[in-house]
């Protein structure tokens, strides 16, 4: 009776502590979101009516569309890179006899675990030696090598879930590997890779640190556009470039969260 007690009042200890944890991470984000709808010159919370102003402005500031397409433009090439690449290694690690595997898995996590400021500072000294600060190709190969760990981690998952049987079984009615891949193992991951593919644009399209360093004069990406924004030009213009950034992400987290049910 006494620890039914302890359970049931722990429980309604817990539900306001994490409601007001929830509410305070979330807080500044509605505040960005509201003052993006300000009509006011200033970065004044609450505004006192409500606008479109700050968003028409966006939409015909040719900086923030090129910084925005060009963001765009990088996630949707690092996706494609990360996940043949990803996919490739995941697949040679789990479906085959590849030496060193528990040494290849633990390299793959050493781009999550270093801090990005490290990170840039160091690809920052080589590319500008060699002409890919400020270009697609620059952006893309950094981004890849951030994000390919993700990618391996949640195909290899998927692949350790499915029965080799199934591919031993198309193999021994003389199927091709390619044909095994492409008619068996692939269907069958497809969520896997799918979801990684969009956690792979969320992290690239939102990451902040590597951009700062690697942007150029001209093509430089969002992320660098608020920062100089904030630091130069304090107007409610920034909150609305943000609230479009934050509409893009949970978007596409929602998209990585119906993947994931599909695949459980």
């Amino acid at each position: 009776m006494t620890n039914a007690r302890l359970s049931l009042g722990s429980s309604w200890l817990l539900f306001p502590v994490s409601w007001a944890i929830l509410l305070f991470l979330i807080f500044p984000t509605v505040v960005v979101v509201v003052l993006s709808f300000s009509p006011s010159i200033f970065l004044d919370f609450p505004p006192k009516s409500l606008s479109l102003k700050w968003f028409y402005e966006l939409a015909d500031d040719p900086s923030w569309l090129n910084s925005g397409l060009f963001s765009l433009k990088i996630a949707f090439l690092t996706t494609i890179v990360s996940l043949i690449a990803g996919t490739a290694a995941a697949i040679a690690v789990v479906r085959s006899n590849l030496p060193g595997k528990q040494l290849f898995m633990a390299c793959v996590l050493i781009p999550l675990i270093v801090p990005h400021i490290v990170v840039a500072i160091a690809v920052y000294l080589q590319f500008a030696q060699l002409g890919l600060v400020g270009n697609t190709l620059g952006f893309v190969l950094v981004h890849a090598a951030l994000t390919v760990p993700y990618v391996i981690l949640m195909v290899s998952a998927a692949l350790q879930r499915l029965p080799v049987t199934y591919e031993m079984a198309a193999l021994n009615l003389g199927a091709t590997r390619q044909q095994c891949f492409r008619k068996i193992t692939l269907p069958l991951i497809t969520p896997a890779v799918l979801g990684s593919g969009v956690l792979v644009f969320v992290t690239s399209f939102d990451e902040s640190v590597v951009s700062y360093f690697l942007s150029g004069v001209t093509q430089k990406t969002i992320t660098r556009r608020l920062f100089e924004e904030i630091d130069y030009n304090i107007s409610p213009i920034i909150a609305a470039a943000s609230t479009a950034f934050i509409i893009i992400t949970v978007g596409l987290m929602a998209m990585l969260t119906i993947f994931r049910r599909r695949e459980s």
